[in-house]
This record gives C-alpha cells, sequence and structure tokens, in this order.
C-alpha cells in the first residue's frame, strides 16, 4: 500500500436484512399485544432486523398507552412520526410511528392506514405530549389530521398556503 493511505480491511460478507427471520408470532411485543386485544395486530414484519406492526386506526390511543405502560415493553420515547402517500391506491395514506424502549433498547415500527377522503387518526398527544410537533408537520405537508390535537396548525408553511405538498396530486409546479 502506498504511503498515507488508509488501509482498507476486507468487506464483512453482505447480509440480507431478510436472511434471519424471526418467528413474528412468537415475538415478545406481538405476544403482549396480541394477548391484550387480539385485532391490535393486524399484520407484522420485520426489515433490517426492526419490527413493524400494523395496528388499526380507531385503536392507536389504547395501543399506545399499552406500549408506553407495561413494565417489560416501556416503549416511553416516540422518535419519530411520519406518513407516506400510497395515491391512488386505497387505504391512501400510511401513518408511521417509530418508538423506542430506553429499557429493552428496542425499537419499533407501528404503521396505521387511512382512507384518502378524509384522512383523521386520534392525535397521541395525551399519551406522548412531545409528538405534537411531529403531528403539524404531518398535518402540513400530507393533511392527515389528527383529532384531539392542542394546536394543529402549519409548522413550515405559511398559514394560507393551499394543499398539502407531500400529497401525490399536488401539483409539481404548486397551485396558481
Amino acid at each position: 500500500m502506498e504511503e498515507g493511505r488508509a488501509r482498507l480491511d476486507p468487506l464483512a460478507p453482505f447480509e440480507s436484512p431478510h436472511t434471519m427471520p424471526i418467528d413474528l408470532q412468537n415475538h415478545p411485543v406481538v405476544l403482549k399485544l396480541s394477548a391484550q386485544n387480539p385485532s391490535w395486530v393486524a399484520q407484522a414484519e420485520t426489515f433490517r432486523n426492526e419490527l413493524t406492526i400494523y395496528i388499526p386506526p380507531q385503536a392507536n390511543l389504547k395501543i399506545f398507552e399499552f406500549l408506553r405502560d407495561d413494565p417489560q415493553l416501556s416503549f416511553r420515547a416516540i422518535t419519530d412520526l411520519t406518513a407516506v402517500d400510497h395515491y391512488p391506491s386505497e387505504p391512501r395514506f400510511e401513518v408511521v410511528y417509530h418508538l423506542l424502549s430506553h429499557t429493552t433498547g428496542e425499537r419499533l415500527r407501528l404503521k396505521t392506514r387511512l382512507e384518502g377522503e378524509n384522512p383523521v387518526i386520534a392525535s397521541l398527544a395525551p399519551v406522548f405530549p412531545g409528538v405534537t410537533a411531529f403531528e403539524c408537520e404531518v398535518w402540513d405537508l400530507f393533511g392527515i389530521r389528527f383529532e384531539g390535537h392542542p394546536d394543529l396548525r402549519r409548522m413550515l408553511l405559511p398559514e394560507d398556503w393551499e394543499g398539502h405538498p407531500l400529497r401525490k396530486d399536488y401539483p409539481t409546479e404548486g397551485y396558481r
């Protein structure tokens, strides 16, 4: 090797995130949620060893309270909240929540699907007060309304902005 150049170690073999499947039926979080209410787990999957659980939108407050308050799970930090627009498919929107348990160090992604006509879901502000800014951002960019939010308003765009620019049917040059 030339002097002054970094020595490169041989690359570790590539491991696909799907090569080590987990028996999701027996995952502790899935077991606990299903035991509490079987309808709370609509679907579960893993990607890069991170668990994703699809939940029904009408039960989101109860599910998040349970995940926060259960002493073995202890998901007390919401690290992110965003949305995905699947236009023109229905249900059109997915609201995506990322949680962290400081007790176990585990991360959890929860997704819920909403129809495109009038996307509304209960605000998580009563469970996680720090989520209000995330909800304002999702409202501003996707137009998903968070029912019960203490102060839902535009955060990134001017109050008189027309539309929600991260929707896939938003005009590329904006409204005129």
